[in-house]
Protein backbone atom coordinates (compact mmCIF):
# COMPACT_ATOMS: atom_id res chain seq x y z
CA UNK A 1 0.00 0.00 0.00
CA UNK A 2 1.20 3.62 -1.02
CA UNK A 3 1.49 4.69 2.41
CA UNK A 4 1.46 8.82 3.35
CA UNK A 5 4.54 10.01 5.35
CA UNK A 6 2.81 10.30 8.31
CA UNK A 7 1.41 6.45 8.09
CA UNK A 8 5.07 5.79 6.61
CA UNK A 9 6.54 7.07 9.98
CA UNK A 10 4.47 5.61 12.07
CA UNK A 11 4.80 1.81 10.14
CA UNK A 12 8.16 2.42 10.87
CA UNK A 13 7.98 3.26 14.67
CA UNK A 14 6.21 0.10 14.69
CA UNK A 15 8.10 -2.12 12.67
CA UNK A 16 11.48 -1.09 15.12
CA UNK A 17 9.77 -1.94 18.00
CA UNK A 18 8.75 -5.30 16.54
CA UNK A 19 12.23 -5.91 16.14
CA UNK A 20 12.88 -5.56 19.92
CA UNK A 21 9.51 -7.01 21.54
CA UNK A 22 6.00 -7.76 20.16
CA UNK A 23 4.66 -6.30 23.81
CA UNK A 24 6.38 -2.99 22.68
CA UNK A 25 4.77 -3.14 19.65
CA UNK A 26 1.48 -3.83 20.79
CA UNK A 27 2.33 -0.82 23.38
CA UNK A 28 3.16 1.55 20.66
CA UNK A 29 -0.36 0.92 18.92
CA UNK A 30 -2.58 2.13 21.92
CA UNK A 31 -4.03 5.93 20.52
CA UNK A 32 -3.56 4.65 17.29
CA UNK A 33 -6.48 4.36 14.96
CA UNK A 34 -7.34 0.69 14.48
CA UNK A 35 -7.44 0.67 10.69
CA UNK A 36 -4.26 1.76 10.58
CA UNK A 37 -3.37 -0.93 13.28
CA UNK A 38 -4.71 -3.36 11.13
CA UNK A 39 -2.64 -2.13 7.94
CA UNK A 40 0.33 -2.33 9.63
CA UNK A 41 -0.44 -6.22 10.80
CA UNK A 42 -1.57 -6.64 7.01
CA UNK A 43 2.26 -5.93 6.18
CA UNK A 44 3.72 -8.15 8.73
CA UNK A 45 5.04 -11.84 8.78
CA UNK A 46 2.00 -13.73 9.87
CA UNK A 47 3.71 -15.50 12.65
CA UNK A 48 4.44 -11.95 13.95
CA UNK A 49 1.46 -10.41 13.53
CA UNK A 50 -0.01 -12.98 15.81
CA UNK A 51 2.53 -12.11 18.69
CA UNK A 52 1.62 -9.04 18.45
CA UNK A 53 -2.25 -9.27 18.49
CA UNK A 54 -1.53 -11.65 21.12
CA UNK A 55 -0.71 -8.64 22.84
CA UNK A 56 -3.08 -6.15 22.42
CA UNK A 57 -6.21 -5.73 24.99
CA UNK A 58 -9.75 -7.51 24.00
CA UNK A 59 -11.14 -4.27 23.04
CA UNK A 60 -8.13 -3.77 20.96
CA UNK A 61 -8.49 -6.73 19.40
CA UNK A 62 -11.83 -7.14 18.10
CA UNK A 63 -11.37 -3.14 16.50
CA UNK A 64 -8.75 -4.35 14.63
CA UNK A 65 -10.51 -7.38 13.31
CA UNK A 66 -13.17 -5.21 12.65
CA UNK A 67 -11.19 -2.87 10.35
CA UNK A 68 -8.78 -6.01 9.31
CA UNK A 69 -9.40 -7.32 5.04
CA UNK A 70 -10.27 -10.17 4.82
CA UNK A 71 -6.97 -12.23 4.87
CA UNK A 72 -5.53 -10.80 7.84
CA UNK A 73 -8.66 -11.45 9.63
CA UNK A 74 -8.75 -15.11 8.72
CA UNK A 75 -5.41 -15.43 10.05
CA UNK A 76 -5.57 -14.28 12.58
CA UNK A 77 -8.72 -15.87 13.85
CA UNK A 78 -7.52 -19.46 12.70
CA UNK A 79 -5.13 -18.72 15.56
CA UNK A 80 -7.18 -18.14 17.97
CA UNK A 81 -9.08 -20.36 20.64
CA UNK A 82 -13.09 -20.35 21.40
CA UNK A 83 -12.16 -18.84 24.69
CA UNK A 84 -10.53 -15.73 23.08
CA UNK A 85 -12.87 -15.72 19.89
CA UNK A 86 -15.81 -14.96 22.22
CA UNK A 87 -14.09 -12.66 24.18
CA UNK A 88 -14.01 -10.76 20.88
CA UNK A 89 -17.22 -11.36 19.43
CA UNK A 90 -19.02 -9.88 22.71
CA UNK A 91 -17.12 -6.53 22.12
CA UNK A 92 -18.49 -6.17 18.53
CA UNK A 93 -21.81 -4.77 17.19
CA UNK A 94 -23.72 -8.10 16.02
CA UNK A 95 -23.35 -7.40 12.42
CA UNK A 96 -19.64 -7.66 12.72
CA UNK A 97 -19.74 -10.58 14.96
CA UNK A 98 -21.60 -12.56 12.46
CA UNK A 99 -19.36 -11.34 9.86
CA UNK A 100 -16.43 -12.61 12.11
CA UNK A 101 -18.03 -16.07 12.99
CA UNK A 102 -18.33 -16.49 9.37
CA UNK A 103 -15.01 -16.49 8.97
CA UNK A 104 -14.26 -18.92 11.97
CA UNK A 105 -14.26 -22.74 11.25
CA UNK A 106 -17.59 -24.16 12.00
CA UNK A 107 -16.71 -25.83 14.78
CA UNK A 108 -14.87 -23.10 16.32
CA UNK A 109 -18.09 -20.60 15.47
CA UNK A 110 -20.50 -23.15 17.03
CA UNK A 111 -18.22 -23.55 20.47
CA UNK A 112 -17.98 -19.34 20.82
CA UNK A 113 -22.02 -19.49 20.07
CA UNK A 114 -22.41 -22.12 22.63
CA UNK A 115 -20.27 -20.09 25.31
CA UNK A 116 -21.53 -16.88 24.96
CA UNK A 117 -25.20 -15.90 26.47
CA UNK A 118 -28.26 -18.18 25.00
CA UNK A 119 -30.01 -14.75 24.42
CA UNK A 120 -26.46 -13.25 22.16
CA UNK A 121 -26.31 -16.07 20.59
CA UNK A 122 -30.01 -16.31 19.12
CA UNK A 123 -29.54 -12.63 17.38
CA UNK A 124 -26.57 -14.16 16.13
CA UNK A 125 -28.23 -17.19 14.59
CA UNK A 126 -30.97 -15.38 13.27
CA UNK A 127 -28.81 -12.76 11.74
CA UNK A 128 -26.56 -15.63 9.92
CA UNK A 129 -29.71 -17.07 8.48
CA UNK A 130 -29.77 -13.70 5.90
CA UNK A 131 -27.99 -13.36 2.88
CA UNK A 132 -24.71 -11.70 3.35
CA UNK A 133 -25.77 -8.95 0.26
CA UNK A 134 -29.61 -8.39 2.02
CA UNK A 135 -30.81 -5.49 4.39
CA UNK A 136 -30.65 -8.06 7.03
CA UNK A 137 -27.27 -9.31 6.30
CA UNK A 138 -25.63 -6.07 6.75
CA UNK A 139 -28.34 -4.67 10.00
CA UNK A 140 -27.30 -4.50 13.65
CA UNK A 141 -29.46 -5.88 16.05
CA UNK A 142 -28.34 -3.18 18.54
CA UNK A 143 -30.13 0.18 18.62
CA UNK A 144 -31.95 3.12 20.72
CA UNK A 145 -35.89 3.65 20.96
CA UNK A 146 -38.06 5.68 22.57
CA UNK A 147 -41.73 6.31 22.55
CA UNK A 148 -44.12 8.90 20.77
CA UNK A 149 -44.68 10.21 24.34
CA UNK A 150 -41.40 10.61 25.68
CA UNK A 151 -39.35 14.11 25.76
CA UNK A 152 -35.67 14.38 24.13
CA UNK A 153 -34.41 14.11 27.63
CA UNK A 154 -35.82 10.65 27.76
CA UNK A 155 -34.25 10.54 24.43
CA UNK A 156 -30.76 11.17 25.76
CA UNK A 157 -31.07 9.08 28.70
CA UNK A 158 -31.97 5.78 26.55
CA UNK A 159 -29.00 6.86 24.75
CA UNK A 160 -27.21 6.54 27.85
CA UNK A 161 -28.67 3.05 29.06
CA UNK A 162 -29.47 1.34 25.42
CA UNK A 163 -26.24 2.87 23.33
CA UNK A 164 -23.52 1.16 25.39
CA UNK A 165 -23.85 -1.60 22.69
CA UNK A 166 -25.00 0.04 19.68
CA UNK A 167 -23.07 1.17 16.71
CA UNK A 168 -22.08 4.84 16.47
CA UNK A 169 -23.98 7.61 14.77
CA UNK A 170 -26.89 5.44 15.11
CA UNK A 171 -29.06 8.12 16.62
CA UNK A 172 -32.74 7.45 18.26
CA UNK A 173 -35.79 5.18 16.00
CA UNK A 174 -39.00 6.56 17.91
CA UNK A 175 -41.49 3.38 17.84
CA UNK A 176 -44.83 2.54 19.02
CA UNK A 177 -46.08 -0.03 21.70
CA UNK A 178 -45.31 -3.08 19.02
CA UNK A 179 -41.87 -1.88 17.94
CA UNK A 180 -43.14 0.03 14.43
CA UNK A 181 -41.16 2.44 13.90
CA UNK A 182 -42.75 5.60 13.98
CA UNK A 183 -40.23 8.49 14.00
CA UNK A 184 -36.15 9.53 13.77
CA UNK A 185 -34.34 11.87 16.18
CA UNK A 186 -30.69 12.45 14.73
CA UNK A 187 -27.55 13.56 16.87
CA UNK A 188 -28.25 16.58 15.70
CA UNK A 189 -31.64 17.42 16.84
CA UNK A 190 -30.82 15.80 20.14
CA UNK A 191 -28.16 18.45 20.94
CA UNK A 192 -30.07 21.39 19.83
CA UNK A 193 -33.59 20.87 20.83
CA UNK A 194 -34.40 21.33 24.82
CA UNK A 195 -35.09 18.78 26.99
CA UNK A 196 -38.49 19.23 27.62
CA UNK A 197 -39.31 19.01 24.01
CA UNK A 198 -41.83 16.41 23.35
CA UNK A 199 -40.81 13.80 20.76
CA UNK A 200 -43.55 13.91 18.61
CA UNK A 201 -42.52 17.13 18.01
CA UNK A 202 -38.83 17.07 16.99
CA UNK A 203 -39.06 14.36 15.36
CA UNK A 204 -39.06 13.04 11.36
CA UNK A 205 -40.76 10.22 9.18
CA UNK A 206 -38.29 7.36 9.18
CA UNK A 207 -36.90 5.85 6.24
CA UNK A 208 -36.95 1.85 6.91
CA UNK A 209 -36.17 -0.71 4.09
CA UNK A 210 -37.31 -4.23 4.11
CA UNK A 211 -35.16 -6.92 5.47
CA UNK A 212 -34.90 -8.87 2.31
CA UNK A 213 -34.29 -5.97 0.54
CA UNK A 214 -30.78 -5.93 -1.77
CA UNK A 215 -27.68 -4.13 -0.57
CA UNK A 216 -27.85 -2.07 -3.76
CA UNK A 217 -31.33 -0.94 -2.72
CA UNK A 218 -30.05 -0.10 1.26
CA UNK A 219 -27.01 2.43 -0.53
CA UNK A 220 -29.57 4.07 -2.74
CA UNK A 221 -32.13 5.01 -0.08
CA UNK A 222 -28.67 6.39 2.45
CA UNK A 223 -27.06 8.38 -0.51
CA UNK A 224 -30.87 9.80 -1.70
CA UNK A 225 -32.22 11.08 1.69
CA UNK A 226 -28.51 11.58 3.61
CA UNK A 227 -29.31 9.14 6.09
CA UNK A 228 -26.91 8.45 9.04
CA UNK A 229 -28.48 5.03 9.85
CA UNK A 230 -31.72 3.42 8.04
CA UNK A 231 -34.24 1.37 9.59
CA UNK A 232 -34.75 -2.65 8.95
CA UNK A 233 -38.29 -4.07 9.08
CA UNK A 234 -39.66 -7.47 8.97
CA UNK A 235 -43.08 -8.37 7.15
CA UNK A 236 -45.01 -6.88 10.10
CA UNK A 237 -43.22 -3.83 10.13
CA UNK A 238 -41.59 -3.67 13.23
CA UNK A 239 -38.47 -2.27 13.76
CA UNK A 240 -35.43 -5.44 14.04
CA UNK A 241 -32.22 -3.45 12.81
CA UNK A 242 -30.31 -0.88 11.70
CA UNK A 243 -27.77 -0.16 9.05
CA UNK A 244 -25.26 2.72 9.84
CA UNK A 245 -24.37 4.76 6.28
CA UNK A 246 -20.69 3.71 6.60
CA UNK A 247 -21.91 -0.24 6.65
CA UNK A 248 -24.38 0.95 3.59
CA UNK A 249 -21.89 2.96 1.88
CA UNK A 250 -19.47 0.07 1.83
CA UNK A 251 -21.89 -2.63 0.69
CA UNK A 252 -22.60 -0.37 -2.44
CA UNK A 253 -18.87 0.28 -3.15
CA UNK A 254 -18.31 -3.57 -3.17
CA UNK A 255 -21.31 -4.53 -5.07
CA UNK A 256 -19.53 -1.97 -7.42
CA UNK A 257 -16.13 -3.70 -7.54
CA UNK A 258 -18.31 -6.75 -7.85
CA UNK A 259 -20.04 -5.57 -11.10
CA UNK A 260 -16.93 -4.50 -12.39
CA UNK A 261 -14.71 -7.61 -11.93
CA UNK A 262 -17.62 -9.74 -13.49
CA UNK A 263 -18.00 -7.36 -16.64
CA UNK A 264 -14.78 -8.28 -17.66
CA UNK A 265 -15.30 -12.17 -16.26
CA UNK A 266 -12.91 -12.23 -13.44
CA UNK A 267 -13.88 -13.48 -10.69
CA UNK A 268 -15.36 -11.40 -7.89
CA UNK A 269 -14.11 -13.64 -5.12
CA UNK A 270 -11.05 -11.58 -5.39
CA UNK A 271 -12.93 -9.26 -2.88
CA UNK A 272 -12.48 -11.22 -0.22
CA UNK A 273 -9.04 -12.60 -0.62
CA UNK A 274 -7.19 -14.31 -3.22
CA UNK A 275 -8.40 -16.99 -4.52
CA UNK A 276 -6.77 -19.86 -6.07
CA UNK A 277 -5.88 -20.21 -9.48
CA UNK A 278 -7.96 -23.00 -10.28
CA UNK A 279 -11.09 -21.21 -8.94
CA UNK A 280 -9.96 -18.10 -10.81
CA UNK A 281 -10.00 -20.35 -14.31
CA UNK A 282 -13.30 -21.54 -13.80
CA UNK A 283 -14.69 -18.13 -13.38
CA UNK A 284 -12.84 -17.10 -16.43
CA UNK A 285 -13.42 -19.51 -18.72
CA UNK A 286 -17.20 -18.86 -19.76
CA UNK A 287 -16.41 -15.47 -21.16
CA UNK A 288 -13.42 -17.10 -23.02
CA UNK A 289 -15.82 -19.91 -24.16
CA UNK A 290 -18.01 -17.23 -25.86
CA UNK A 291 -15.30 -15.15 -27.50
CA UNK A 292 -13.78 -18.93 -28.79
CA UNK A 293 -17.73 -19.16 -30.45
CA UNK A 294 -17.50 -15.89 -31.89
CA UNK A 295 -14.23 -16.27 -33.40
CA UNK A 296 -15.13 -19.96 -35.11
CA UNK A 297 -18.30 -18.61 -36.13
CA UNK A 298 -16.27 -15.34 -37.58
CA UNK A 299 -13.78 -17.87 -39.20
CA UNK A 300 -16.34 -19.43 -40.79
CA UNK A 301 -18.06 -16.17 -42.21
CA UNK A 302 -14.78 -15.39 -43.35
CA UNK A 303 -14.64 -18.14 -45.15
CA UNK A 304 -17.62 -17.88 -47.55
CA UNK A 305 -16.00 -14.47 -48.47
CA UNK A 306 -12.24 -15.13 -48.49
CA UNK A 307 -12.77 -19.22 -49.56
CA UNK A 308 -10.18 -22.06 -49.46
CA UNK A 309 -6.38 -21.70 -50.08
CA UNK A 310 -5.25 -24.04 -53.24
CA UNK A 311 -2.73 -26.63 -51.96
CA UNK A 312 -2.82 -26.75 -48.25
CA UNK A 313 -3.21 -23.52 -45.83
CA UNK A 314 -2.53 -20.56 -47.42
CA UNK A 315 -2.64 -16.60 -46.31
CA UNK A 316 -6.00 -16.22 -46.12
CA UNK A 317 -6.79 -19.25 -43.86
CA UNK A 318 -4.07 -17.35 -41.29
CA UNK A 319 -6.66 -14.50 -41.84
CA UNK A 320 -9.65 -15.83 -40.82
CA UNK A 321 -8.47 -16.87 -37.49
CA UNK A 322 -6.50 -13.53 -36.61
CA UNK A 323 -10.10 -12.29 -34.86
CA UNK A 324 -9.97 -14.93 -32.68
CA UNK A 325 -6.59 -15.08 -31.14
CA UNK A 326 -7.01 -11.04 -30.65
CA UNK A 327 -10.48 -11.86 -29.15
CA UNK A 328 -9.09 -14.05 -26.62
CA UNK A 329 -5.85 -12.48 -25.93
CA UNK A 330 -7.26 -8.93 -25.62
CA UNK A 331 -9.90 -10.49 -22.85
CA UNK A 332 -7.14 -12.14 -20.93
CA UNK A 333 -5.02 -8.63 -20.91
CA UNK A 334 -8.26 -6.87 -19.82
CA UNK A 335 -8.91 -9.24 -16.93
CA UNK A 336 -5.53 -9.28 -15.57
CA UNK A 337 -4.95 -5.64 -16.28
CA UNK A 338 -8.45 -5.38 -14.02
CA UNK A 339 -8.00 -7.35 -11.22
CA UNK A 340 -4.46 -5.85 -10.47
CA UNK A 341 -5.77 -1.79 -10.92
CA UNK A 342 -8.43 -2.41 -8.38
CA UNK A 343 -5.82 -3.90 -6.19
CA UNK A 344 -3.61 -0.91 -6.81
CA UNK A 345 -6.29 1.04 -6.30
CA UNK A 346 -7.20 -0.63 -2.75
CA UNK A 347 -3.23 0.01 -1.58
CA UNK A 348 -3.33 -4.09 -2.15
CA UNK A 349 -0.28 -4.70 -3.54
CA UNK A 350 3.37 -4.55 -1.94
CA UNK A 351 6.12 -6.47 -1.68
CA UNK A 352 5.34 -10.28 -1.54
CA UNK A 353 1.88 -9.23 -2.26
CA UNK A 354 2.79 -8.02 -5.48
CA UNK A 355 4.94 -10.77 -6.46
CA UNK A 356 2.12 -13.25 -4.91
CA UNK A 357 -0.39 -12.04 -7.43
CA UNK A 358 1.66 -11.20 -10.54
CA UNK A 359 2.48 -14.80 -10.10
CA UNK A 360 -1.23 -15.86 -9.88
CA UNK A 361 -1.90 -13.83 -13.14
CA UNK A 362 0.35 -15.52 -15.21
CA UNK A 363 -0.75 -19.07 -14.59
CA UNK A 364 -4.62 -18.03 -14.94
CA UNK A 365 -3.19 -17.24 -17.83
CA UNK A 366 -0.94 -19.77 -18.72
CA UNK A 367 -3.99 -22.15 -17.99
CA UNK A 368 -6.65 -20.84 -19.91
CA UNK A 369 -3.94 -20.51 -22.39
CA UNK A 370 -3.86 -24.24 -22.55
CA UNK A 371 -7.53 -25.26 -21.79
CA UNK A 372 -8.39 -22.97 -24.99
CA UNK A 373 -5.34 -23.83 -27.32
CA UNK A 374 -6.14 -27.54 -26.63
CA UNK A 375 -10.03 -27.10 -27.58
CA UNK A 376 -9.40 -24.88 -30.94
CA UNK A 377 -6.38 -27.02 -31.44
CA UNK A 378 -9.23 -30.01 -31.54
CA UNK A 379 -12.59 -27.85 -33.15
CA UNK A 380 -9.77 -26.28 -36.32
CA UNK A 381 -8.52 -29.65 -37.11
CA UNK A 382 -11.75 -31.52 -37.65
CA UNK A 383 -12.85 -27.95 -39.45
CA UNK A 384 -9.58 -27.60 -41.35
CA UNK A 385 -7.04 -30.09 -43.72
CA UNK A 386 -3.83 -30.14 -42.86
CA UNK A 387 -1.56 -28.12 -39.60
CA UNK A 388 -4.02 -25.13 -39.56
CA UNK A 389 -5.50 -26.61 -36.20
CA UNK A 390 -2.12 -27.28 -34.72
CA UNK A 391 -1.14 -23.45 -35.82
CA UNK A 392 -4.02 -21.86 -34.26
CA UNK A 393 -4.22 -23.99 -31.25
CA UNK A 394 -0.59 -22.99 -30.38
CA UNK A 395 -0.73 -19.16 -31.29
CA UNK A 396 -3.79 -19.05 -28.95
CA UNK A 397 -1.80 -20.57 -26.04
CA UNK A 398 1.26 -18.54 -26.57
CA UNK A 399 -0.89 -15.61 -27.09
CA UNK A 400 -2.98 -15.87 -24.03
CA UNK A 401 0.14 -16.48 -21.81
CA UNK A 402 1.51 -13.36 -23.20
CA UNK A 403 -1.24 -11.00 -22.61
CA UNK A 404 -1.54 -12.08 -19.22
CA UNK A 405 1.92 -11.28 -18.50
CA UNK A 406 1.27 -8.13 -20.18
CA UNK A 407 -1.94 -7.54 -18.23
CA UNK A 408 -0.06 -7.89 -14.79
CA UNK A 409 3.40 -5.99 -16.13
CA UNK A 410 1.64 -3.05 -18.02
CA UNK A 411 0.22 -1.64 -14.62
CA UNK A 412 3.17 -1.80 -12.62
CA UNK A 413 5.38 0.28 -15.01
CA UNK A 414 2.49 2.90 -15.15
CA UNK A 415 2.26 3.52 -11.54
CA UNK A 416 6.38 2.81 -11.54
CA UNK A 417 6.58 5.94 -13.92
CA UNK A 418 4.03 8.00 -11.74
CA UNK A 419 0.86 6.90 -14.36
CA UNK A 420 -2.68 6.53 -13.82
CA UNK A 421 -2.58 2.63 -14.66
CA UNK A 422 -6.84 2.71 -14.93
CA UNK A 423 -6.04 5.68 -17.46
CA UNK A 424 -3.41 4.15 -19.82
CA UNK A 425 -3.65 0.17 -18.73
CA UNK A 426 -6.55 -0.10 -20.65
CA UNK A 427 -6.76 1.47 -24.22
CA UNK A 428 -3.15 0.79 -24.27
CA UNK A 429 -3.58 -2.88 -23.22
CA UNK A 430 -5.82 -3.55 -25.77
CA UNK A 431 -4.11 -2.40 -28.37
CA UNK A 432 -0.62 -3.97 -27.11
CA UNK A 433 -2.48 -7.37 -26.91
CA UNK A 434 -3.69 -6.90 -30.23
CA UNK A 435 -0.38 -6.78 -31.76
CA UNK A 436 1.23 -8.76 -29.82
CA UNK A 437 -1.41 -11.73 -30.46
CA UNK A 438 -1.02 -10.70 -34.39
CA UNK A 439 2.27 -10.94 -34.59
CA UNK A 440 2.61 -14.18 -32.41
CA UNK A 441 -0.05 -15.75 -34.81
CA UNK A 442 2.12 -15.30 -38.12
CA UNK A 443 5.30 -16.06 -36.76
CA UNK A 444 3.84 -19.29 -35.76
CA UNK A 445 2.28 -19.84 -39.05
CA UNK A 446 5.40 -19.07 -40.85
CA UNK A 447 7.41 -21.32 -38.73
CA UNK A 448 4.79 -24.71 -39.15
CA UNK A 449 3.57 -23.90 -42.20
CA UNK A 450 6.36 -22.56 -44.00
CA UNK A 451 4.71 -19.54 -46.13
Amino acid sequence: MAFSDQEEKGLRGFQELLGTSPALAAGYMEGVHAADCAEWLRVTQPEDAWRVFLELTVEDQADVLEHAEDDLRRTLIARMSAGDLRHVVEELPSDEAVDLLAEADEHLAEDVLAAIPAETAQELRELAVYEPDTAGGLMATEFVTVGPTEHIGDAVKAIRKQGEDAEEELAVFVVNDEGQPLGFLADRVLLSQPIHTPVEEAMVVPVTIDVLADQEDVGRLVEKYGLISLGVVDSAGLLIGVISAEDATEARAEEAEEDLLRLVGASPDSLHGRPSVAHQVRSRLPLMGITVLSGLLSAKILRMFLGDAEGGAGPSDILRYLPLIMGLAGNVGVQSSTVLVRAMALGELEGARQRSMLRSETSVGLAMGVICGFVITLVVTWLEPGQLGLVVGLATLISIAFSAILGTSVPVACQKFGIDPAIVAGPFLICLSDIAGSVMFVLVAKGLLDL
